[in-house]
C-alpha cells in the first residue's frame, strides 16, 4: 500500500510538471525568439528531472527503488543540468555555486552572523550517492534532492518573465569550455561518479544547439562552419574515449577545445559584459586557455592599466631592491624574493629582521602573485597593496611605517622626489603612490611562457611524452588540478577566477617524519580576521601556484618538504589524514592515489616544464 501511495504521489507530481510544459510549450510557439525558447525549454527540462529525482530520493529512503534507481536519477540530473550550466552559471554563479552545484564544502554564511553551512547541490549528491555509506545517507540525500528543487524553483521563476540575455552568448560559451576543461575533466565536478566526459559531451551538444539557433550560416558560413565542425569533433573524441583514468586531457585541449576557444570569438560582442568585468579577471582577447594574456592583470590590484607604465615599473623595481625602506636599513623586498631563485628564497622561512629568528613561514614566489584575490598563506591580505602594508608593519620585516619610509624617500640623496614627480606630478611621494608603484613591478612579474605554454599554444613543436603523460595525471588520475586550477595552476578558481581557495592538508612539521605530527601552524584561523575565526580554517593554508617549483625549492608553508619528489610522495599517500594522523576537516582526501614510480616521476617532470623565470633570460 505505502508503494502505490509514493508512486501516485510521483506521478501526480509530474503529471504537474507536464502540464506546466504544455503551458510553457504554447507561450513559446507564439514568440519567434528560438534562443528564448531553447533555454526556457532547458530550463523546464531541468526542473522536472529535479523533481524527478526528488520523488525517486523519497522512494529509496523508503526501501521502495533500488540503489541503481537512485544513481541513474542523480546522473540523469547531473547530465541535464550540464545542459543548462552555461547560462546558469555565467548569469547567477553565486547563487548556483551556494545551492546548485557548488564543491561539497562547508562554507560560511555571515548575513546576520558567521554560521557554517552545510554544502549542498548536485556535487554533494555525486559525492554522497557514490560513497560506501550510502545506506546510512538516504534521509540526509532525501533531504538534499528536496532542497535542490526548491533552490532551482527560486531561480527558475526569476527566469521564466526574464529576457534571454544574448548580447554576451559568447562570453557565456567560452567561458563554459573553460569550467568543462578545468573543472569537468579534472574530476572536480564529479567527485564520486567521475562521470566527467558525459557530462562534458551533453554541455557541448547543448551549447553546439544553442550556437546554431543564435547564428545560423547566414553571419559568415566559413567560420560558422569551422565552430560548427569543433563541436561535433570535440562530442565524438569524448564518446569514443570514456575511460577518466586514461583520458588524453591534452590532446583534446590542443585539438577540440583550444581551436573551439579561439574560433568562437569570432562571433563575440564587441561591448563588454560590463557585469562580467566587475566580477573576473578572465581576458576575453585571450585566444587560448593557455595564453601569456589569458587573465587581466589589472582585475587584482587596485591600481588601473591607465595609470600604469614602464617608468612606475622601473621606480617599483628600485624601490623593491632598496633596504633602506626597512627601519634598520637592512631588508628590502628582494631579501626574501630573490629573482634567481624564482622571486622566494630557498630557506624553509624567511630570514626575519632579527638576527637568528625567522618569520612565521616560507616564503612563496612573486611570480604570477599578482592573480589572486587573497594573499600570504591564510588569505589577511586583499590586494597587494594590503600585502606590502602587512610586511612595511610586521615587527619581524620591515618593523617601519609609511611616514618613516616616504620621510627616507624624500631625502635628497635617494634621489627619488624627481621620480615621483616625473609619473604622479605634484603629490609625489606618498603613501598611494608608493604602493602604487610596488605593486607595479609585482604585477610584472609574470611568467606564462614556460615550455609547456609554448607547446599548448603551437609555438613549439613537441615536448616530452613523459611531461605529457604528468599533465594527463595532474588533470586527472593524481587529482592535482581539482584545487591546482589551470592555467594558474594555484587555488583561483575558474572560470571567473576571482576567488582563492585555501586547504586543509595535514602538512607535517618535519618531511617524512608523521611521528612528530602535523605543522602546529594553525593557519586561516588566526589571520587576524574576525569574520573567519572558525574551526573548518584551523590549519588552513591558501593552495599556491605550481608554476616555477623548479626554482622554489623547498615547499609548502612550513618549508618542511625539500623537493617535489616528497610532496608528489605526501600527495599519493593521503596527507596527513593518509598517513595515519589526526586532522580534523582534511579537505584533501585520505585515500592513496597509487601512483606507480613512473607517474609520480613525470608528474614532477611536468610541473618543473612549468617552470620559466623571467629574471633568468635579462
Amino acid at each position: 500500500m505505502m508503494k502505490s501511495i509514493s508512486l501516485l504521489r510521483f506521478f501526480l507530481g509530474m503529471s504537474s510538471v507536464f502540464t506546466l510544459g504544455l503551458f510553457l510549450s504554447f507561450n513559446f510557439k507564439n514568440k519567434e525568439d528560438l534562443q528564448d525558447t531553447f533555454i526556457k525549454n532547458e530550463l523546464l527540462k531541468t526542473y522536472k528531472v529535479f523533481s524527478e529525482m526528488d520523488a525517486i530520493a523519497e522512494m529509496y529512503q523508503g526501501g521502495e527503488v533500488t540503489y541503481e534507481d537512485l544513481k541513474r536519477s542523480v546522473s540523469k540530473s547531473r547530465l541535464q543540468y550540464k545542459r543548462i550550466e552555461f547560462y546558469l552559471a555565467y548569469h547567477y554563479p553565486e547563487y548556483v555555486k551556494n545551492h546548485i552545484n557548488g564543491a561539497p564544502l562547508m562554507r560560511l554564511e555571515f548575513e546576520n552572523t558567521a554560521s557554517i553551512l552545510e554544502p549542498e547541490g548536485l556535487q554533494v549528491l555525486d559525492e554522497l550517492v557514490y560513497s560506501e555509506e550510502i545506506l546510512d545517507n538516504s534521509h540526509t540525500i532525501y533531504g538534499l534532492t528536496t532542497r535542490l528543487k526548491s533552490k532551482y524553483l527560486t531561480l527558475y521563476d526569476r527566469l521564466y518573465d526574464y529576457p534571454i540575455q544574448k548580447e554576451n552568448a559568447i562570453d557565456v560559451m567560452r567561458l563554459q569550455l573553460v569550467r568543462i576543461y578545468t573543472l569537468g575533466l579534472t574530476g572536480f565536478d564529479t567527485p564520486g561518479s567521475l562521470n566527467a566526459m558525459e557530462e562534458a559531451k551533453m554541455s557541448l551538444k547543448s551549447m553546439q544547439s544553442f550556437f546554431k539557433s543564435l547564428y545560423g550560416v547566414q553571419q559568415s558560413e566559413e567560420n560558422y562552419n569551422v565552430c560548427d565542425t569543433l563541436f561535433s569533433s570535440s562530442i565524438t573524441f569524448l564518446n569514443d574515449n570514456t575511460n577518466f583514468e586514461n583520458f588524453d586531457r591534452l590532446q583534446f585541449l590542443k585539438q577540440y577545445l583550444d581551436p573551439l576557444y579561439k574560433e568562437l570569438k569570432y562571433f563575440q560582442a564587441k561591448v563588454l559584459d560590463k557585469n562580467l568585468e566587475h566580477i573576473s579577471g578572465w581576458n576575453r582577447e585571450s585566444l587560448s586557455i593557455f595564453d601569456a594574456n589569458f587573465l587581466n592583470p589589472y582585475s587584482y590590484t587596485e591600481l588601473t592599466k591607465s595609470e600604469d607604465s614602464k617608468a612606475l615599473k622601473n621606480l617599483g623595481e628600485k624601490l623593491f631592491y632598496d633596504a633602506r625602506i626597512s627601519s634598520e636599513n637592512n631588508m628590502s623586498c628582494a631579501s626574501c624574493h630573490q629573482p634567481e631563485k624564482g622571486f622566494a628564497d630557498g630557506l624553509p622561512k624567511s630570514m626575519s629582521n632579527i638576527k637568528g629568528k625567522t618569520v612565521l613561514r616560507n616564503a612563496p614566489t612573486l611570480l604570477n602573485a599578482v592573480y589572486a584575490d587573497r594573499y600570504f598563506y591564510d588569505l589577511r591580505a586583499f590586494s597587494l597593496e594590503q600585502q606590502v602594508e602587512h610586511v612595511i608593519f610586521n615587527p619581524s620585516e620591515f618593523n617601519t611605517a609609511y611616514s618613516s619610509i616616504l620621510e627616507k624617500l624624500k631625502t635628497k640623496d635617494h634621489g627619488y622626489q624627481k621620480e615621483f614627480e616625473t609619473i604622479f606630478g605634484k603629490k609625489g611621494i606618498t603613501r598611494q603612490n608608493l604602493s602604487k608603484a610596488l605593486a607595479s613591478y609585482v604585477l610584472s612579474l609574470s611568467s606564462f611562457n614556460s615550455e609547456f605554454d609554448r607547446y599548448v599554444r603551437g609555438e613549439i613543436e613537441d615536448i616530452s611524452e613523459e611531461v605529457k603523460q604528468g599533465f594527463n595525471l595532474f588533470m586527472g588520475k593524481a587529482n592535482c588540478g581539482t584545487c591546482h586550477f589551470a592555467p594558474t595552476f594555484s587555488g583561483l578558481v575558474p572560470p571567473f577566477y576571482n576567488e582563492n581557495e585555501s586547504e586543509i592538508l595535514g602538512v607535517l612539521k618535519e618531511e617524512n617524519e608523521p611521528v612528530k605530527g602535523v605543522d602546529a601552524d594553525r593557519g586561516r584561523i588566526v589571520n587576524g580576521i574576525y569574520k573567519e575565526e572558525a574551526w573548518i580554517y584551523e590549519k588552513s593554508f591558501k593552495t599556491t601556484t605550481v608554476r616555477n617549483t623548479l626554482y622554489t625549492a623547498p615547499f609548502f608553508h612550513n618549508g618542511a618538504y625539500s623537493s617535489l619528489e616528497e610532496v608528489v610522495e605526501f600527495y599519493n599517500l593521503g596527507g596527513g589524514a593518509g598517513l595515519g594522523l589526526e586532522v580534523v576537516n582534511q579537505t584533501l582526501p585520505s585515500d592513496p592515489l597509487l601512483l606507480t614510480e613512473q607517474e609520480k616521476e613525470n608528474l614532477v617532470l611536468f610541473m618543473k616544464a612549468l617552470s620559466d623565470n623571467p629574471a633568468l633570460k635579462q
